[in-house]
């Protein structure tokens, strides 16, 4: 019986141990360099082009509205975001530009579809637009 008991504790803790790391590993780590990155354009100059951009390069996943909706949406894992949530824009321009520009998981990377930094920035500048 006590066997049993300290089969259920062990058990109960490996799970909880499993859920916790889970939950780490969904967080997106943003280097601190990138969080502290100063935007380099003026947002709002170039609305037009960025939202061009994100028009060809993002809408299709992340939807009209950046609320994750996009007509690739259901085929894609994992949390798409919301650009209109408080949470979203809260982030820093730099942290927006990191995970626009290296990706992971289903969110590719764009520094070589879209080569001119530039161009990105002009994308979170956009993405600033989604805000309610």
């Amino acid at each position: 019986m006590k066997t049993v008991k300290l089969v259920m504790i062990i058990g109960a803790i490996s799970l909880g141990l499993l859920a916790f790391t889970k939950i780490d590993q969904d967080k997106w780590v943003v280097p601190a360099k990138y969080k502290t990155m100063k935007n380099p354009t003026d947002p709002k100059a170039d609305m037009s082009i960025g939202k061009s951009l994100y028009d060809k390069h993002c809408k299709s996943c992340h939807g009209k509205q950046g609320y994750g909706d996009g007509t690739k949406a259901d085929g894609l894992k994992g949390d798409l975001g919301d650009f209109s949530t408080e949470e979203f824009q809260k982030q820093t321009d730099g942290e927006l530009y990191y995970k626009t520009t290296f990706g992971r998981d289903d969110m590719p990377e764009y520094s070589k579809k879209i080569p001119q930094d530039e161009d990105r920035w002009l994308i979170v500048n956009y993405m600033r637009t989604l805000k309610e």
